[in-house]
């Protein structure tokens, strides 16, 4: 994937507006020689936070949501393992969803994927993957974004954000939302046969916006 038509396909899905900044200025301040590279373009949260961008993902005609359980998905953050760029817009490279890691708890993932010498996807960047390509989520192919945790003590929260397909359950909405793409969340502890946990290869920044 070229990082330019991937810039193309987030203005035109509305992102310049969602974020309250001018189209033009955006596509400068990520101009050079990244938009001529390969990789996944993703979204700062600093931009748009992950709650608003997940209204941009689509499946089937059905637009993404946050479980209603989740208020407080802005204080999920990234974990110390994680090294996210502080620009608007960067590039993750060598992304996977993590099938091999199905039945296996975030607990027990992360360090499999830091030994590999990898890094665990952030919700937002697991969003912005989906937002270029919506058919990485699959039924019984999910995955969970282990990069994003919510302090709390000297730990964290024991729960950990994840994208999968709602099957429609009255806690999500009702069947309206059936197959719509959904941001939920899952036990550090627990497996599940249908949540991978994706990762990938590095990130590299793109450029700050200016004033």
């Amino acid at each position: 994937m070229f990082v330019a038509s991937q810039l193309d396909r987030l203005l035109d899905l509305g992102l310049a507006e969602l974020a309250g900044v001018d189209e033009d200025q955006l596509v400068e301040s990520f101009g050079g020689d990244l938009l001529c590279t390969t990789g996944l373009l993703a979204v700062h949260p600093s931009l748009v936070p992950a709650a608003r961008l997940t209204a941009l993902l689509e499946r089937g005609g059905k637009t993404g949501f946050v479980v209603p359980d989740m208020t407080d998905l802005a204080a999920f953050g990234p974990i110390p393992q994680v090294e996210v760029p502080e620009t608007p817009l960067y590039v993750v490279t060598g992304v996977e969803r993590g099938d091999d890691l199905r039945d296996v708890s975030p607990d027990e993932a992360l360090p499999r994927i830091l030994e590999r010498g990898r890094t665990p996807l952030t919700l937002t960047e697991g969003i912005s993957w989906l937002l270029q390509q919506p058919a990485v989520l699959e039924p019984n192919h999910c995955f969970m974004t282990i990069g994003s945790r919510k302090p709390k003590g000297a730990g964290y929260d024991k729960r950990v954000p994840a994208i999968w397909i709602s099957g429609g359950a009255p806690r999500d909405g009702g069947p309206e939302r059936d197959g719509a793409p959904k941001v939920g969340w899952c036990w550090a502890g627990n497996r599940h046969t249908w949540l991978g946990h994706a990762s990938a290869a590095g990130r590299q920044a793109g450029a700050a916006l200016t004033a």
